[in-house]
């Protein structure tokens, strides 16, 4: 008996690895498209619904934060630094939505292409990130209309139940922020079409607010506020512009909400690439405008953190305007929120059809459509979030995820591009009674690997460092060498900044090492042929642009305080525990003929039960199949 437990854990540690690294398979052609959700989302629809998601807080509230407290007016530079690296994700997104029209955006990218456990890790962050996007922008939500109202709703939540005084959690209970989530994930809840034109007309206001506050910002611009002697455009310096970038990328991450509708847009191969990028494009010029009327108008140490537009028309007489931009603002909030509980359902249900999470929550209501049981739970979670916790804390808390998963993503492109087809030559005499897979040994059926991969002509010098390698292999190590030696360039500039200033040596050697080995990396990547089979939607210049998509990301991550690090790390040992008690046993791409109750003799497959067994499996190993276990003692 020890024995053979001793080979049962043997067995399943030593799979572990290859079930970590496998990749989803994806059906082709009109079989792809196939899902119980309703595709019924035009180009319009999905745009204005990444365009709702992304003006939002970000516009009205983080402006103000950031302006105020770490960039000063150089927050314009900071939205363009964050908008330019957004970009470079959104295009490797909507390459991604071309090739793969699924719910679940970079998990099911990932999923894809690198591998189960690292779509795990983007997933269990997009989760995160959805949850703490919706949880922070319904604070803001609540903390707007205190504002308006004078204080009345924290005064009066504060003397009936007091106030929370720990450092992670808000001053006070936020029960408008919790009544708020749980309302917009009702409106959900009665149709995708329904809550898509409720998006459109709220967002079409949101916009005509932005447009104004725009033309009158301008108007009463006074330079002086950007030139003005001992403060200037630049107060707190070019680390503050990188600072504020870092944190005015949480105002970007709506597009994800683009790819997520992937499932529910009637032509996705066509409208997520051209959502992406007219959303991305609008949202990226009015936030640098929005931010540069603000600046100009008031000087930034005078700028409301909480309400910074009306409180800046107040100041330059015109509390009419403070109106309009109010009701903008809360149209705007309104759409973020709306974004965010619509992608993070969306998530789960894709996470949970795979197997990954709990089963119970890829179930899709057949009237309406869509994951209500998921979008009850989603909406809970998110509200007892908001009822709690500090605003500010949620949004750098977010960043990390969301960078990791651009990070990824755009990794994946390269991956993905390089990648050859593999397609069945199947010939004459050849049987289709048993199916057969580009790794099998029998059959009749002959396998072709497709362009892309190999060594182009004229890089034939490089044959003897990855000629051996197979098609696609030698770039799909270069990219993960080049990713880690990026993150370890980005950290090490970060940390040890004074003595690559002073010209260290050891700093400047190390330096040229790891920036060396990251362009050979690319130099590789080159020299290989690319697929771009059917693709209505190609990232240009790959492998240069997912490459710098990569680099600033990171960078941007290096720029996060430790604490945030450390609350990601909790939350990552968390779904580590999910993934490896649950997922990987009860993934959908698990294999069923390595399954546990082989190993088991009669008696013991009767008294344990493995999650991984499958009805299939049970059913192709008949009762005369002798156990593994029972064979060795026959041998013995």
């Amino acid at each position: 008996m020890p024995a053979s437990r001793h080979k049962i854990l043997g067995h399943v540690f030593s799979g572990f690895c290859s079930k970590m690294n496998r990749t989803k398979q994806m059906n082709s052609g009109d079989e792809a498209l196939d899902t119980p959700l309703k595709r019924c989302l035009n180009t319009f629809d999905i745009t204005l619904l990444g365009v709702g998601h992304m003006v939002g807080a970000g516009i009205y509230v983080l402006t103000g934060t950031v302006a105020r407290d770490i960039a000063g007016p150089g927050i314009v530079i900071s939205f363009i630094l964050a908008g330019m690296t957004s970009m470079l994700a959104a295009v490797c997104y909507a390459e991604f939505g071309t090739r793969v029209p699924k719910a679940g955006s970079a998990y099911v990218y990932t999923y894809v292409s690198i591998g189960e456990f690292w779509a795990f890790v983007i997933g269990w962050n997009i989760i995160l990130e959805h949850m703490i996007g919706a949880a922070s922008v319904a604070r803001a939500w609540s903390g707007y209309v205190d504002s308006l109202l004078g204080g009345a709703v924290s005064n009066t939540t504060m003397s009936l139940v007091g106030e929370m005084h720990e450092q992670l959690l808000g001053r006070y209970p936020d029960f408008l922020a919790f009544a708020v989530c749980l309302s917009y994930a009702c409106v959900l809840g009665t149709g995708v079409k329904g809550s898509a034109v409720v998006n459109s007309i709220l967002t079409v206001v949101n916009l005509g607010v932005m447009a104004l506050v725009i033309v009158v910002g301008f108007y009463y611009a006074d330079l002086k506020n950007w030139t003005q002697e001992g403060r200037g455009f630049l107060p707190y310096g070019g680390g503050g512009v990188i600072a504020g970038a870092a944190t005015c990328f949480y105002a970007f991450v709506g597009f994800d909400s683009i790819a997520t509708s992937g499932e529910e847009a009637r032509d996705p191969t066509y409208s997520i690439p051209v959502a992406t990028i007219l959303s991305m494009t609008v949202v990226c010029i009015g936030y640098m405008l929005v931010s540069g009327a603000l600046t100009l108008m008031v000087p930034y140490w005078e700028i409301s953190p909480t309400a910074a537009l009306p409180e800046a028309f107040s100041t330059v007489g015109l509390p009419w305007a403070k109106y309009v931009v109010s009701i903008g603002a809360l149209c705007g909030m309104t759409t973020t929120l709306l974004g965010s509980l619509f992608s993070l359902p969306r998530c789960m249900y894709s996470m949970a059809a795979d197997g990954l999470i709990f089963s119970f929550l890829g179930r899709v209501n057949k009237t309406t459509q869509v994951p209500i049981l998921n979008l009850a739970v989603s909406g809970l979670c998110s509200a007892i979030i908001a009822l709690l916790f500090d605003l500010e804390k949620l949004v750098e808390f977010m960043s990390i995820g969301t960078l990791l998963a651009y990070t990824i993503v755009s990794a994946s492109v390269i991956i993905l591009r390089y990648r050859p087809d593999i397609t069945p030559l199947i010939r004459e005499d050849s049987s289709l009674s048993e199916p057969t897979t580009p790794m099998s040994t029998t059959g009749m059926t002959e396998w072709r690997l497709g362009p892309g991969g190999r060594l182009r002509p004229g890089w034939g010098w490089l044959e003897p460092i990855v000629g051996k390698c197979m098609p696609g292999a030698a770039v799909s190590a270069s990219v993960f060498i080049f990713t880690c030696f990026t993150a370890a360039l980005c950290f090490h500039l970060h940390w040890a900044a004074e003595d690559v200033g002073h010209g260290t040596w050891w700093t400047l050697l190390l330096t040229a090492f790891l920036f060396a080995t990251m362009i050979g990396c690319l130099l590789i990547i080159e020299a290989h042929e690319q697929n771009t089979c059917n693709l209505r939607f190609k990232v240009p210049l790959v492998p240069f642009v997912p490459a710098l998509s990569i680099i600033c990301n990171i960078e941007l991550m290096a720029h996060l305080n430790s604490l945030t690090w450390l609350r990601f790390m909790i939350w990552m040992a968390l779904g580590l525990l999910v993934y490896f008690l649950y997922g990987i046993h009860h993934s959908k791409e698990n294999d069923t003929s390595n399954s546990y109750s082989v190993l088991l003799t009669s008696s013991e497959a009767g008294k344990i039960h493995w999650g991984t067994i499958q009805s299939a499996a049970r059913r192709k190993h008949s009762a005369d199949t002798l156990p593994i276990v029972e064979q060795e003692e026959i041998v013995e």
